[in-house]
């Protein structure tokens, strides 16, 4: 019975020092590690949230990016940081599936080594031309690319990446087969077909629609089911390549034991940040929709989304390594 007392009583102080530690929170600024290069879609919308996130939690936050090998860097080192609220890491389907995903003994597993907090907003990939391109539909650039096979290329953000990924289901599915021209990061590979050094790519909206806008590309398809809000005027691939849907997301994590209360708290923080129309406008330019989701359905829509990219890896005959 003291034995048992003695249990109780840790447990007891454990939870009312969490509750405590997230009244206090937060005391300090706190860091959001991007695992992205500056100027990539998650890198984009990480920044879009966390001005409001800051005033929300009632404190200050920087972003740092933490780029390389897929995401796998700045996850790691995320993982690797104290459990105490003042890291968060911004995850992708680039950095919490894909990537692991192609490693035979990953470092992480997302669902499993990190805190979930919440998804933010789900990103359709864009079909992007070169403006020189003749070409102003989905069903155009597949005849075009068939007839010019030996000299059409694909940009992508680099060996299995979204924009790999996708572009390879596309061609899968539709079936051509352009050069495919793997580069480090989003920006460098959208800039490539804006300069004309390749033609095409299926990028996440938030990386290319500003060049879209400034007329340096083209938006001829996106790649969710069905229309977006956000992309009115640009119809989805499936209207051409039926059954076509691969799309990207976002959302907040931390490091594994970090307190409830915390979680809880920037849970919170979110859900009221995206509520804000300058938010909700400032995703909407970038081309992604408000996405919210707690920790339990980030989890579940976490499985389901590892499972389709299995399924889609095996399409573009990735291996891990």
């Amino acid at each position: 019975m003291e034995s048992l007392c003695k249990k109780l009583f840790v447990l007891l102080a454990a939870v009312l020092a969490g509750t405590a530690f997230g009244q206090d929170y937060p005391a300090r600024p706190v860091r959001i590690l991007v695992p992205n290069a500056p100027g990539s879609s998650v890198d984009t919308m990480s920044r879009i949230l966390s001005t409001r996130l800051a005033e929300a939690l009632g404190g200050s936050i920087v972003v740092e990016n933490r780029d390389g090998a897929g995401g796998i860097i700045g996850m790691d080192a995320g993982r690797k940081a104290a459990p105490d609220g003042y890291t968060l890491i911004c995850v992708s389907n680039g950095s919490g599936v894909i990537a692991p995903l192609l490693k035979k003994a990953p470092p992480y597993d997302t669902g499993r080594d990190f805190e979930l907090i919440g998804t933010f907003a789900i990103t359709p990939n864009v079909l992007v031309v070169n403006p020189q391109l003749p070409v102003r539909s989905m069903k155009e650039l597949i005849d075009y690319a068939r007839a010019n096979r030996a000299t059409i290329n694909m940009a992508s953000a680099g060996i299995g990446s979204q924009s790999h990924l996708a572009g390879a289901l596309l061609m899968t599915m539709a079936n051509f087969e352009p050069l495919h021209v793997p580069h480090k990061g989003g920006g460098p590979s959208v800039g490539s077909v804006a300069a004309g050094q390749t033609h095409w790519t299926l990028t996440p909206a938030p990386a290319a629609m500003s060049q879209v806008k400034a007329g340096r590309l083209r938006v001829i398809a996106q790649s969710l089911p069905r229309r977006s809000a956000m992309l009115a005027d640009v119809p989805p691939i499936a209207q051409t390549v039926a059954g076509y849907d691969f799309n990207g997301w976002a959302g907040l994590i931390a490091p594994k034991g970090t307190p409830r209360p915390i979680i809880e708290r920037v849970h919170a923080a979110m859900v009221k940040t995206l509520s804000y129309p300058e938010v909700r406008d400032g995703l909407a330019a970038q081309g992604a929709e408000v996405f919210a989701g707690n920790s339990e359905e980030f989890r579940s829509f976490l499985a389901q989304d590892m499972a389709n990219t299995e399924r889609v890896m095996k399409a573009a005959q990735l291996q891990p390594e």
